[in-house]
This record gives structure tokens, C-alpha cells and sequence, in this order.
């Protein structure tokens, strides 16, 4: 193949064959412009490759973007990791501390499935009772001798309320997700980016030892061997550089060609909070975070589900539709994002009128994609589960309200 490094790679995304490593670094020179065909004109290359990510995301798709119904449980904001981006986690005695107790959790999962929810996202800070010892008698007055026990605790409530549990608890062990592997339909785990230098001082992982890239990257691995059905991604713009974003995307591509447990891979982009150390770090641009979209895309291939948060670009949802996205994640009728609590959920009108502008129809799914719906991705009492919802009806009403 002739060419420059740049137009090999291109000329392979057209043919719809797989990027080499050195095609994707390549794919970093999207951010220039040069003469279109006609001469006419300066066209971006990040325009190009967001037409070739289109190309494989609709390769073998019907015309349909995706979201997830679901009631948002933070079990927990208590975490031993602070990082210099987050306003989630809590010291004990902290404003706005709280695990919630079982009768919350059954209290909120009731009512997320009144409203329509289907998924029962576990979220919570990581490993609490390492950092905090009054956690862990806590803890033993619900039963549970550890966080993740008690997770186990929340997702048989969730159950028992007629939803599909997803837990995303941090790091967990290979014995713990085993463990919790019966009571969840998959699990989730951001790898956020693979390079150790984001836990160096002055860095934003410099006090989060659960943010070592090599222990997600471990644990990711553990959940393939375990056959779970996973949710990963990249946080794009906390100061990691755009070749470490492509190092993290190739890093989660070895993950699943190797286990093939990879469900969907989550491209989010930074948004600074005020009271946090990174409340004065630069946001990444609109083009900064579709070029990383499009590219995610086309180093993951058209099978791959790929997710933009919709309430991080309120003011984006076309163009993250035209960079190659199928899906747009969770999104609540009855509960906050409580990790980005100044970015509400979008009105799944408006998102739906969006969706059909570009052609696409918008519809709710399950927290487990059908293609793992099956004996080796799911224990047989998630299978049972799962099929409560053979007929998921084209439309979910849910309107991204707070009201928990």
C-alpha cells in the first residue's frame, strides 16, 4: 500500500479492514486540514474520519441509537481515592456523606421500576473500608463483611424489585466478581487511560491508588476470564496527551480480542467542577473530544457499542451521532447523575427528535447487549431475568427527572 502513514490507515478504515497500532497513531494528524478533491477548499481530516466512523458503526446496524432506562444507586459515596477531579466521594462526617441503607436501596428500586427503569446501576466509591474502620462496623450491621458484600446485598434487592443489576464498585477481585457475577447481568469498570504518569505527582491520580492503570487493566482482564459481559472507556481531557488516549483504546481493544467480553466502550469527556482541585482545568474542545470519538471508532471496529454521555454534551448530540456513537448510556427518570450532578440528564424528546433529524430511531435497551444474552456470559438465574424482558416495548417514557 502506498501512501503516507496517514492515508494507509485512512485507506484501510475505508476498506473496512483492522488498524494496526501504527495506523492509529497515525490517526493523530485528524486535527489538520488540506485541499479537498476539487481544490476548492480546506476540508478537516477529523471531518473525514468521522464520516469513515459512521461508515462502521452502520455497516451491520439498523438505523437505531440506543439508551439504557435506569435507576442510578450510589450504595456509597465514602472512597479511599481522591481524585482531583471528582465532587462523588466523601470522608466519614463529610456534608453529604451517605451509604444508602437496604431499605433506600429496595425504597429506590421500587421506584425506578414504577417509573419504567430496567438497569440497576451499582455505583460507589472504591474500597471505603480500607480507608475508613468505622465503615466496616457498618457494614456488619446490614450482614456484610465487606463493601462488595453488601453490593451483592443491593444488587438481590434490585432483583427483587424486577431490575437488571450492572455494578460498577471500582476495583473489585477476581473472588469478588465471582461472587457477584450471580446477582448481575455485567459489570463496569472505566479504564480511564492506561498511562502511569496520571499517578505522578501534581497529577490528578496522585492520590488514588485504585486509579493504577495496571490493576484495571488486571481487573478488566479478570472479569473476561470470568465471562461478564463489561463496560469500559476512556476519560478524555484530564491531562493525559492524545497518544495516551490512543495507547488506552488499544490497550481496551487487546482486552477484548483476547476475551471478547468488551460490551461497550464509554468515551467520556472531563467536565471541571467547581471545588475541586481541577475546577480551573481546561475542558477538551468540542472537535478534540469528536476526533477521540471517531477514531474510538474505528480502532474498535462496527461491532463494537461505543458511548458518549448525552448529558456531558448537551449541546453536541448530533455531532456525537456523526462521529459514530450507537449508544447513549444510562439515563434516569427518577434519580441524579450523582458523579456529574451539574449536568442533568437530557428530555428523551428532545434527544428522540435529534435521533430522527439524523435518520436514526431512539430506543431503550437492557444493561446486558443481546449478543451476551446467552449460557456462557450470564449465570442461569440472569438468563431467567433477563428474559422478563423479551418484550421491551419501542419506548420507555422517561423524562430525566431527579425526584430521588
Amino acid at each position: 500500500m502506498v501512501g503516507n502513514p496517514l492515508d494507509r490507515a485512512l485507506a484501510r478504515a475505508r476498506a473496512f479492514e483492522r488498524l494496526g497500532d501504527d495506523d492509529a497513531y497515525a490517526l493523530l494528524h485528524s486535527g489538520s486540514s488540506r485541499g479537498g478533491s476539487d481544490g476548492d477548499r480546506e476540508w478537516s481530516l477529523t471531518e473525514e474520519i468521522c464520516e469513515l466512523a459512521c461508515r462502521q458503526r452502520d455497516r451491520d446496524r439498523d438505523r437505531v441509537l440506543t439508551w439504557s432506562p435506569k435507576v442510578f444507586l450510589p450504595v456509597t459515596n465514602l472512597c479511599r481515592d481522591r481524585c482531583t477531579y471528582c465532587t462523588f466521594r466523601r470522608d466519614p462526617g463529610d456534608a453529604g456523606e451517605w451509604t444508602m441503607t437496604p431499605d433506600e436501596i429496595r425504597q429506590w428500586s421500587e421506584r425506578g421500576k414504577e417509573a419504567g427503569c430496567i438497569e440497576a446501576l451499582m455505583c460507589l466509591g472504591d474500597k471505603p473500608e480500607i480507608a475508613f474502620r468505622g465503615f466496616s462496623a457498618e457494614l456488619e450491621r446490614w450482614g456484610a463483611a465487606s463493601t462488595a458484600e453488601y453490593v451483592g446485598l443491593a444488587c438481590s434487592l434490585a432483583l427483587e424489585a424486577d431490575l437488571l443489576p450492572h455494578t460498577n464498585a471500582g476495583l473489585l477481585s477476581h473472588d469478588e466478581m465471582r461472587n457477584l457475577r450471580p446477582v448481575n447481568v455485567s459489570f463496569g469498570l472505566m479504564l480511564e487511560n492506561v498511562s502511569p504518569r496520571l499517578r505522578a505527582h501534581g497529577m490528578p491520580h496522585q492520590y488514588a491508588p485504585d486509579k493504577d492503570p495496571a490493576a484495571r487493566v488486571s481487573m478488566i482482564a479478570d472479569a473476561g476470564k470470568l465471562r461478564i459481559p463489561f463496560t469500559s472507556g476512556i476519560l478524555v481531557g484530564i491531562g493525559e496527551t492524545e497518544a495516551e488516549r490512543i495507547a488506552s483504546l488499544l490497550e481496551l481493544r487487546r482486552l477484548d480480542e483476547k476475551y471478547g467480553h468488551l460490551q461497550e466502550v464509554i468515551i467520556q469527556n472531563f467536565r471541571h467542577k467547581d471545588s475541586t482541585p481541577m475546577s480551573g482545568s481546561p475542558e477538551p474542545t468540542e472537535d478534540e473530544f469528536i476526533r477521540c470519538v471517531a477514531i474510538a471508532r474505528l480502532l474498535l471496529g462496527p461491532a463494537m457499542n461505543i458511548q458518549a454521555p448525552p448529558n456531558l454534551s448537551p449541546q453536541g448530540h448530533a455531532r456525537l451521532v456523526n462521529a459514530g456513537i450507537n449508544d447513549w448510556g444510562g439515563i434516569s427518570p427518577v434519580t441524579a447523575d450523582y458523579v456529574n450532578p451539574g449536568d442533568p440528564w437530557p428530555h428523551l424528546e428532545d434527544l428522540a427528535q435529534t435521533c430522527s433529524g439524523l435518520g436514526f430511531e431512539l430506543e431503550p435497551r437492557l444493561p446486558v447487549y443481546p449478543e451476551y444474552v446467552n449460557d456462557e456470559f450470564l449465570d442461569p438465574d440472569m438468563r431467567l431475568a433477563v428474559e422478563r424482558f423479551a418484550d421491551l416495548p419501542a419506548a420507555v417514557t422517561a423524562q430525566g427527572g431527579t425526584s430521588l
